[in-house]
């Protein structure tokens, strides 16, 4: 995968009606960032590099895992030991299946969000399937689910969110992304799209906030926060 550019200043968006919501899936719908970061934490001290679940979140937290790896292998100037990136995928599903939950207050604010929906992830289509799976998400957004996979460039460009905007039909300055990380943030701006920021996770408010970013703490907040867009 090619490096992923810069994103440019996106233009100032109009007052007008928002007409869709596009989900980031980490963080936001199901609770699996810190169980995510913890496996990543063992696994890099493995192969030495030791970080921080602080440093861990600041690095990685919403980039692709085609991001991670290849970081992952320039710091340590080196390939990876063979079935790596499998194990961690193995220890990663093992954490899900036995801890992984929605996030507080999304049951109850997808129930009173009445817009069109989707997910737009830079986790793998097989991921998603897990994850939301495993916390009865699937349903809700079946037919409408979009990995970072399937884009030439992740978050923080916004490739990603154009193309599940495009696939749908959706006019970007009518669609709102809800995100809980600074790159997915920087994404949904690049794209010309409303972001409303979730700082009750792993990311507070402060490395979040930016000029027309709306910053929420608490999921069932989230309907309401749309609606004043």
């Amino acid at each position: 995968m090619s490096a992923e550019p810069t994103p440019k200043t996106p233009p100032s968006l109009p007052a007008g009606r928002v007409e869709c919501v596009l989900f980031d899936c980490d963080g936001v719908l199901v609770d699996s960032e810190v169980l995510s970061i913890e496996v990543d934490r063992q696994m890099l001290a493995e192969v030495g590099w030791d970080l921080t679940l602080e440093e861990i979140t600041e690095r990685f937290v919403g980039r692709s895992h085609a991001y991670y790896l290849d970081e992952v292998e320039r710091h340590l100037g080196h390939p990876l030991p063979q079935g790596w990136a499998e194990q961690t995928d193995q220890r990663y599903w093992a954490a899900y299946r036995k801890d992984l939950k929605p996030v507080d207050g999304i049951i109850a604010a997808l129930d009173r969000i009445t817009l069109p929906t989707c997910v737009a992830s830079s986790g793998s289509h097989e991921k998603m399937t897990l994850t939301l799976g495993l916390t009865g998400l699937w349903d809700r957004f079946a037919g409408r689910i979009f990995s970072a996979t399937e884009v030439e460039h992740g978050k923080p460009a916004p490739d990603l969110f154009l193309h599940a905007a495009g696939s749908l039909g959706w006019d970007p300055p009518a669609c709102v992304v809800v995100e809980d990380a600074p790159f997915g943030v920087q994404a949904g701006l690049a794209a010309g799209m409303h972001v409303i920021a979730y700082a009750g996770g792993v990311n507070p408010a402060r490395v979040l906030a930016a000029p027309g970013v709306v910053i929420i703490t608490d999921m069932h907040d989230l309907p309401d926060a749309i609606a004043s867009i």
